[in-house]
């Protein structure tokens, strides 16, 4: 999928520590600029050949508010994120990515429950399966309540 520019993000890390100023770097660099995420889950589902109704469902969203994220009128949470990933069939690398435009944080090894969704994502796990997996490992689900620490 095409996002923009290729450059590593070591050499935006370069670029960003070698600008004069931070106004500099944020206004020369098309590199900072993500996609709007509701252009962003557009374009995949269009690549994959994938109905808007289809990811919707397939996230385990409300219809409307579905909508609304594709329309860009609403904004995601970092589990609607993850919903959306399941419902547009994401790999962990093109969920990570997701996130990233939805300026959520990524999927960490080290976080019990992303562990979990991160191995149903490579795994190529529908979101009720992974729902499932959290379950059985005493997690919340994904679009539930967090429960205390």
């Amino acid at each position: 999928m095409a996002t923009g520019t290729n450059i590593s993000t070591q050499e935006l890390w370069a670029r960003l520590f070698k600008a004069p100023t931070i106004g500099s770097y944020l206004a020369s660099s098309d590199e900072v600029r993500l996609p709007l995420f509701s252009d962003y889950i557009a374009q995949i589902a269009e690549e994959r050949g994938m109905r808007r109704d289809q990811v919707i469902a397939d996230a385990g969203l409300e219809r409307t508010f579905g909508y609304r994220l594709f329309s860009g009128t609403r904004n995601p949470s970092r589990d609607t994120v993850l919903q959306l990933s399941f419902g547009l069939r994401l790999d962990c690398d093109e969920a990570q990515q997701l996130l990233k435009v939805a300026q959520e944080s990524p999927l960490h090894p080290k976080v019990k429950r992303d562990a979990v969704v991160a191995w149903c994502l490579h795994h190529a796990y529908p979101l009720m399966t992974t729902q499932q997996a959290l379950y059985d490992n005493g997690l919340p689900p994904l679009g539930g309540t967090r429960r205390a620490r």
